[in-house]
C-alpha cells in the first residue's frame, strides 16, 4: 500500500520580513515530529498575490485554509497536522 503524500503547508512571504524567517524555522522545527512539506512563496514575485496580501504577510495555508497569520501558532498547526498520521 502507497503512503500518503505529505501534506504541503504553503508560507506567502516576502524576502525582507523577520517575521516570515521566524514562521519559516518554527515549521521547520515541527518537521521533526510531523511528515510534510514547506512550500515558500514570494507574493512581490505575484501582482496579485501581492495585492491580495499586501503587508499582511506571512500567511500559513494548507489548500485554500488558512492555518495562522504573522506568527506561527503552534497549538493549531500541531492539532491540524495531526489529522494526516
Amino acid at each position: 500500500m502507497a503512503a500518503e503524500p505529505a501534506p504541503i503547508l504553503t508560507v506567502y512571504s516576502r524576502s525582507y520580513c523577520h517575521l516570515c524567517d521566524e514562521m519559516i524555522e518554527a515549521l521547520r522545527g515541527l518537521q521533526g515530529l510531523f511528515h510534510f512539506e514547506i512550500a515558500v512563496v514570494d507574493v512581490d514575485a505575484d501582482p496579485e498575490l501581492e495585492r491580495r496580501h499586501g503587508e499582511s504577510v506571512p500567511v500559513l495555508m494548507h489548500g485554500g485554509r488558512e492555518l495562522c497569520r504573522y506568527r506561527l501558532e503552534p497549538s493549531i498547526v500541531t492539532a491540524y497536522l495531526s489529522k494526516f498520521r
